[in-house]
């Protein structure tokens, strides 16, 4: 971007809404994905207001379990709400896909889909997290109730307006052509919020659980198809969930590189060194030999604001004839101007922030 070309903070304070400013700003969404190793999407009946999560008292006894899921057993899981469906769905029926990643390294997250009576819902989410913390579990009662969908990918758009009103004006004509357009063992779901309003359009494609963002809809056939060149998803892409941060700014390089093939390999990472200052230095260390999975989600909340980090992401092929690994520094290069959050109500001012860039200064395979 030329330096002309870049809008000053009086032109981008004009905008009404903050998807509008950070793409305005030329802001790369890449590193915003949220890393998780479990997902758990369920079908609900919208509108989901802001109210509806603060009082309906199904949802914060369920909020208190996932509240519990982290603090008590370290284990992150991402919940996602989507709306039913006037074909996938059948009105009195409620669905629930379980997601987990498989293993240490892998391409995908592996799958698992049930369809209960709605009034059965918070028993089967209960019964799946009481699972995943070892405890006594009500699952295999549900087993009639599995369904076998492996084959069918699932793309989640964000239309959540009660959130922000940028997910409703621009996700819901990205969600239409995809609903309309795409059905090649392919469902796609109205969502709840699961962050980065700011590049709405967004979406995330599971099972590999990718996220994109600022999308338009010259890019979805790429996207959905793998059809072109990779290089044009650069500026959509915020990186894959089963990665951390700076982990995910340097697989976008190397799936650059390899091509569509990489979305086949096996892949892991690893941070290996990051720029920390002051007393976060010092200590980063010592907690790092803490083996609990709260100590590690807190050390990576700091890793996130480091000024560069290197890295490395390792691959393989199913069959292990294809292997190596990516090393690569990523750097802080500046800060554009952005905004968090679209204004509530109309007339009112977008409130400006700042947000750090990051570039790939090395990378080499080894």
């Amino acid at each position: 971007m030329l330096t002309s070309d870049i809008p000053t903070p009086e032109m981008l304070a004009v905008c009404r809404f903050c998807s509008e400013v950070s793409q305005r700003s030329g802001e790369d969404p890449i590193g915003t994905a949220g890393t998780a190793d479990h997902w758990l999407l369920v079908e609900l009946k919208q509108p989901w207001t802001e109210e509806f999560f603060h009082t309906d008292p199904t949802m914060l006894r369920l909020l208190e379990r996932f509240k519990a899921l982290f603090f008590k057993h370290g284990i992150v899981m991402r919940p996602v709400l989507i709306a039913p469906d006037r074909e996938y769905s059948t009105p009195g029926t409620a669905r629930v896909i379980y997601y987990h990643r498989p293993q240490e390294q892998f391409s995908d997250f592996a799958k698992q889909e049930y369809v209960v009576d709605e009034a059965d819902l918070s028993r089967l989410i209960g019964a799946i997290l009481d699972r995943l913390m070892k405890k006594p579990s009500e699952l295999d009662s549900f087993a009639d109730c599995r369904r076998n969908t492996a084959h069918l990918r699932e793309i989640l758009v964000c239309t959540h307006g009660n959130i922000d009103v940028a997910c409703a004006k621009f996700g819901q004509p990205i969600y239409r052509k995809l609903r309309n357009e795409y059905t090649d063992n392919l469902r796609v779901w109205r969502c709840s919020h699961f962050g980065g309003h700011k590049f709405a359009p967004t979406l995330i494609h599971l099972p590999d659980g990718r996220y994109w963002g600022h999308l338009t809809p010259e890019i979805l056939g790429v996207l959905v198809n793998h059809e072109g060149s990779v290089e044009e998803l650069r500026s959509h892409y915020r990186g894959w969930g089963g990665l951390s941060k700076f982990e995910q700014i340097a697989e976008r390089e190397a799936w650059i590189r390899e091509g569509w093939e990489w979305l086949n390999y096996r892949k892991s990472g690893r941070t290996l060194r990051r720029g920390l200052t002051g007393w976060k230095r010092v200590v980063f260390p010592l907690l790092n030999w803490i083996p609990l999975k709260q100590v590690k989600f807190v050390l990576g909340q700091w890793t996130m604001q480091a000024s560069w980090a290197e890295v490395e992401v390792s691959f393989s092929s199913d069959d292990g004839a294809v292997s190596g690994t990516y090393r690569a520094r990523v750097e802080k290069v500046g800060e554009v101007t952005t905004a968090g959050q679209s204004p509530k109500q109309r007339g009112d001012a977008i409130e400006l922030t700042t947000s750090p860039q990051y570039r790939v200064s090395w990378i080499e395979k080894v």
